[in-house]
């Protein structure tokens, strides 16, 4: 029998969902329902449980074949002493409390990094979890994108720093990975300094997390609109050099054409200007170079 994926009974990707309309919500100044929502249903619950085999697959990279056949066969052994019966009702509950506080469209129609894994993982925890006779095809092609995922070259750039200012200090490749693991628990207490503009920029990144036309189209109408702030605040700066600077700056600051990607530097570089803005509303405050 052929198992279909459905993503709303998928735990890895509702728990990711979850995480992330948690950083919306924070960065929004609200008070997160889906915090509420994710304490309820993930501490101490068969959802909980089953959504340790989704970290502990994640927290696998870069392992031998054999090592990744092992885990894959330990996991799927460790799916089959969950209650599915428990897990069923939690999951329709989960789902019905979401529906209650969020455009359920909405919610689930952000792109998650490794959907593909999560879904394969997913089917495979379905078809071993039933008696019915298995499709060989299916688990046999499931098998190989998680193995893929687990035997993959090493990526450092997806290790999460702490300190989110050094993140955007030092970003590359997996500049999204921060709404998923570190916002959830440390935004409030770490983070509640960014400005208003800095939020903007990481909200707008959190809810687009592939390269697309509205990300490119957000960072050129940012640029202008930092451009025109530079100009208007650097009248009033009395200081030679630091008016010379700040010119520069603005001379400098890039639109992007119609073939170039929205890179992570560039919206690190959006991040910067405005702790420059700031610095020339606070007068008297040296503009650094």
């Amino acid at each position: 029998m052929n198992i279909k994926h459905s993503k709303y009974k998928n735990t890895g990707i509702l728990f990711e969902l979850l995480v992330r309309q948690i950083t919306a919500d924070t960065l929004d100044g609200k008070d997160s329902q889906a915090s509420k929502i994710l304490k309820e249903y993930f501490v101490k619950t068969e959802l909980g449980r089953e959504y340790k085999l989704y970290e502990t697959l994640f927290k696998k990279t870069s392992i031998t074949e054999t090592k990744a056949d092992i885990t894959i066969t330990t996991l799927l052994d460790a799916s089959k002493n969950l209650n599915r019966g428990a897990l069923k009702r939690q999951k329709y509950n989960l789902i019905s409390e979401i529906k209650k506080h969020y455009d359920v469209t909405k919610f689930f129609s952000h792109k998650l990094p490794h959907y593909k894994v999560q879904a394969a993982f997913y089917t495979l925890i379905e078809t071993f979890s039933q008696e019915t006779p298995k499709n060989a095809q299916q688990v046999i092609d499931n098998k190989i994108t998680i193995l893929e995922h687990l035997t993959a070259a090493p990526v450092s750039e997806e290790k999460v720093k702490e300190d989110v200012i050094k993140e955007f200090q030092g970003y590359d490749k997996d500049l999204r990975t921060l709404t998923y693991r570190v916002l959830l628990n440390k935004f409030n207490d770490k983070y509640e300094n960014l400005l208003e503009g800095q939020k903007e920029i990481l909200k707008e990144l959190i809810n687009s997390i592939d390269n697309t036309p509205r990300l490119k189209e957000f960072h050129n109408t940012k640029v202008l609109e930092i451009k025109t702030e530079l100009t208007e605040l650097n009248k009033n700066v009395t200081d030679k050099v630091t008016k010379i600077k700040v010119e520069e700056v603005i001379k400098v600051l890039p639109e992007l054409g119609k073939t170039s990607k929205v890179k992570d530097e560039d919206l690190t570089n959006l991040l910067q200007y405005y702790d420059l803005i700031e610095e020339l509303k606070n007068a008297n405050v040296p503009v650094q170079a």
